[in-house]
């Protein structure tokens, strides 16, 4: 399996978004009933707090690597092979 770069902000997004998701499907199946303009501050919110989040995490990175351009941690000691 590929990895990849952890992403805080897009985790913080995703799970705003998907709350939104079971809010309206919740509305939709009658389970509760929801007005329209309550989503509007939960996915804005959400949003602002995933670019917030965003930005601090680059912030981290950007401050752990050292004046040469490679990071603090160890190189992976298995490399993908190429295809």
């Amino acid at each position: 399996m590929l990895r990849h770069e952890f992403q805080p902000g897009r985790l913080v997004a995703g799970t705003f978004l998907t709350l939104t998701g079971i809010i309206y499907a919740g509305d939709a199946g009658d389970a509760w009933e929801t007005p329209w303009f309550v989503v509007i501050p939960l996915v804005v919110g959400g949003l602002f707090l995933a670019g917030v989040v965003a930005a601090l995490t680059r912030g981290i990175r950007k401050r752990r690597r050292s004046p040469h351009g490679t990071t603090t941690t160890p190189p992976d000691p298995h490399p993908e092979a190429p295809h």
